[in-house]
């Protein structure tokens, strides 16, 4: 018996009901046998219901971002040199997330058929008892056997747990050779933050699915592997299509890998989508898949960075929100390191070029519309005011004088929240003081993450010296009332997110080292943010020598601090190097794009 609040039944959307509903037959008819078959569970009970939501409402009410939002997340956080940060609530969930994304990659390459018949069996052979996580693997194995989806060398249980025993994700690269009809297909593990050196890397392999989608018999849809990469590096396969065909390998992002592709097969493949027959004819999950490759693939220093911004002209036509999403967090990551160089105008520029025609399409807000397009409307607002679209900029500032002329500022604040940060990047002084009145006047009946979200905006937004200047005076020097030390945390940390930020902030803290020193040293949060927050963002040759005259003069006294600025040192070391090999290629790039779109920094 199933009994639920009438809360939960008067909720919009299947997804919670349906995995209360499946938890009475996996997890409580068959029950996990031990903890560690739980997070298996857990996973399959959390795929099947999502199954559900997708075929009973085409996921609507998932809004696309099932299973990008956990893929993306696994992608970010397993390609970094140290995941999880030792916190242990956030590796479960991200382990939870692996499994359930290995067991939709075995749904889409044996077939809905055979997975189901496995479900089946399991339940039938299990019923009343426990089952191990094995028992599942086992299950599927013979099933798909049976039904002829899997080779029967093969086994379900060597595949699963080639992925659910190590803690990373394997990278494919695809190297053609177009004369002789063949591609060597190497795996390795995915890196994406500097330096790679993770230990034992060269010996951590997977058994992957190669499923492959050719130009010259386009098939978007059959998702049964071409072949399986066993646990070795690297394979040849014959009979590729001839050099003017592209090949796609894990189209709808069958498995949690990334997938790189030689120069010719990238340039292909971004001349395709920028046809609106070759955009239209390729699933939305395929193209968010390619465009989401290709940058973190250029990102992480594996592909140049002139192929990763090549696929984005197919952009300027795009219009479905799922493979939007992605783009935001490229222009956010690669904007920021290009503030403090000679680059930034241009790709700003690049960047309005980019996003101006989905914001005109977009057009004004609708009560009734869509919850996916509110969100793309305001993410591309937000970074049209970033880079200083004019519209954007005079729009923020028309709503921002209407707050200003209130007649009772403190409660009423008729400023959309994606305004606010532009005024404080490109307002006057005078608004940005105030914004920071209303933090010091800010009633206590009001809603503290309201004050929270205006803080971040007055310490992270402003592209002048003097506001960010006047903020850690007011903060750190003088000690201000109305800021606590959570307050002077947070505005570090949203100060150290622009180049702005965190250089005037290194100048701060070497200006009034004496007094910093003696008053925060033995706060060691505060101290250790302050610390690495000046230094732990340089991405330059000048950068580092900034940082670097910084530790000279006053190594010994860094305290808790001390190992945390030499990370910095090394770091930054690293982040040079990125910047040398990247920024030359970004800019020629830039420079092409605007003299061939007829635009001009001036």
């Amino acid at each position: 018996m199933l009994i639920v609040r009438e809360a939960e039944l008067l909720k919009n959307g299947v997804f919670a009901i349906s995995r209360e509903l499946i938890y009475q037959w996996i997890g409580i008819s068959i029950t996990p046998d031990w903890w560690t078959d739980a997070k298996v569970n857990k996973a399959l009970i959390s795929f099947i219901a999502s199954e559900i939501v997708t075929e009973i409402n085409d996921g609507v009410e998932f809004n696309g971002k099932y299973p990008m939002t956990i893929l993306y997340s696994l992608y970010y956080e397993l390609s970094k040199r140290y995941p999880h940060s030792r916190i242990t609530g956030m590796k479960q969930e991200s382990t939870s997330f692996k499994v359930e994304l290995v067991i939709r990659m075995l749904r889409l390459s044996l077939g809905e058929h055979t997975f189901k018949i496995a479900i089946q069996r399991l339940i039938c052979d299990h019923k009343f008892n426990t089952y191990k996580a094995v028992d599942l693997w086992n299950v599927i194995s013979e099933q798909a056997k049976e039904d002829n989806t899997l080779d029967s060398k093969l086994s379900i249980l060597n595949i699963a747990e080639s992925w659910l025993q190590q803690s990373r994700l394997p990278l494919i690269t695809i190297t053609r050779d177009y004369n002789l009809g063949t591609a060597n297909i190497q795996q390795k593990v995915y890196l994406r933050e500097r330096p790679h050196d993770v230990p034992e890397q060269d010996k951590m392999l997977w058994w992957i699915p190669i499923a492959l989608v050719r130009q010259d018999t386009l098939n978007f849809l059959k998702y049964s592997p071409y072949t399986w990469i066993n646990k070795t590096k690297q394979t040849t396969i014959f009979n590729m299509p001839r050099q003017t065909k592209f090949i796609i390998a894990n189209q709808e992002e069958i498995g949690p890998f990334p997938v790189n592709y030689d120069d010719t097969n990238w340039n292909m493949l971004q001349i395709f989508l920028r046809t609106d027959a070759g955009r239209e004819s390729t699933p939305v999950y395929t193209r968010a898949k390619l465009l989401h490759d290709a940058w973190n693939l250029a990102y992480a220093g594996e592909l140049n960075f002139a192929t990763a911004l090549n696929m984005t002209l197919f952009m300027k036509k795009e219009r479905n929100h799922i493979v939007w999403n992605p783009v935001f967090t490229f222009l956010d990551q690669i904007g920021r390191r290009l503030e403090v160089s000679s680059i930034n105008k241009k790709f700003e520029l690049y960047t309005i070029n980019l996003l101006a025609p989905l914001y005109e399409d977009l057009g004004t807000e609708n009560v009734n519309e869509e919850i996916w397009k509110a969100e793309l409307r305001k993410l591309t607002k937000t970074f049209l005011c970033r880079a200083g679209y004019f519209p954007c900029i005079k729009a923020a500032r028309s709503a921002f004088e209407v707050w200003l002329n209130s007649s009772n500022p403190n409660f009423d604040n008729p400023v959309p929240n994606e305004f606010i940060c532009p005024v404080f990047k490109w307002g006057s002084l005078k608004e940005w003081m105030f914004g920071l009145e209303r933090i010091s006047q800010f009633p206590k009946l009001r809603l503290q993450s309201d004050r929270t979200f205006l803080l971040k905006m007055l310490a992270g937004c402003p592209s002048q010296r003097e506001k960010i200047e006047y903020l850690l005076d007011l903060a750190i020097l003088k000690n201000t009332s109305f800021f606590s030390e959570n307050d002077q945390i947070l505005i570090v940390n949203m100060v150290s997110t622009q180049s702005i930020g965190y250089r005037t902030l290194l100048d701060f803290l070497s200006s009034n080292w004496a007094y910093v020193h003696q008053k925060f040293e033995n706060k060691t949060n505060l101290w250790g943010k302050l610390i690495t927050s000046a230094t732990g963002t340089l991405s330059t040759h000048d950068g580092y020598e900034m940082a670097k005259t910084f530790y000279n003069k006053h190594n010994g006294q860094f305290g808790s601090a001390q190992h945390l600025i030499e990370r910095s040192l090394r770091n930054i070391k690293e982040e040079v190097h990125w910047s040398e090999q990247n920024f030359p290629v970004i800019e020629q790039w830039l420079d092409k794009f605007l003299s061939d779109n007829k635009l001009t920094t001036t």
